[in-house]
C-alpha cells in the first residue's frame, strides 16, 4: 500500500469515527434547563414575542417585550426591528394589534 492510499483510509477512518462520536453527543440527554435553553434559542424572534404577548394575556409596550425577551430568553431584540416588523404585522392584518403607540398585543 503506498504512503498516499495509507493516508487516505487513514483519513476516512477518523471521519467514520468522528460521525460517530458527534452522532453520540448529539443524542446524549441534555439536563433540562440545557433543554430550555436551546429550545429558546432556535425560535424566531416573531414567535418569541408571540410567546411573550401570549403569556402576559395583554398588549405590552415594545420596552416590556425587549425586556422580556432578554430575561426570559436571553436575545437582545433591536427596537426599531421589532416595531418595523410588528407593525408590518399590524398592517397585515395577522397576529398583532396595536392599542395604543409601540404597544403591541395578540390578535
Amino acid at each position: 500500500m503506498e504512503l498516499i492510499e495509507w493516508a487516505r483510509l487513514q483519513e476516512e477512518l477518523l471521519k467514520a469515527q468522528l460521525s460517530v462520536i458527534r452522532t453520540y453527543v448529539r443524542h446524549e440527554t441534555p439536563d433540562i434547563n440545557e433543554r430550555k435553553i436551546s429550545e429558546r434559542q432556535s425560535k424566531s424572534h416573531m414567535s418569541i414575542i408571540v410567546d411573550i404577548l401570549s403569556s402576559a394575556g395583554t398588549p405590552l409596550h415594545i420596552s416590556e417585550i425587549i425586556r422580556q425577551t432578554k430575561e426570559q430568553y436571553g436575545t437582545v431584540l433591536d427596537r426599531e426591528s421589532a416595531v418595523s416588523a410588528l407593525t408590518k404585522k399590524v398592517k397585515k392584518g395577522t397576529t398583532f394589534i396595536r392599542t395604543a403607540p409601540n404597544t403591541f398585543g395578540l390578535k
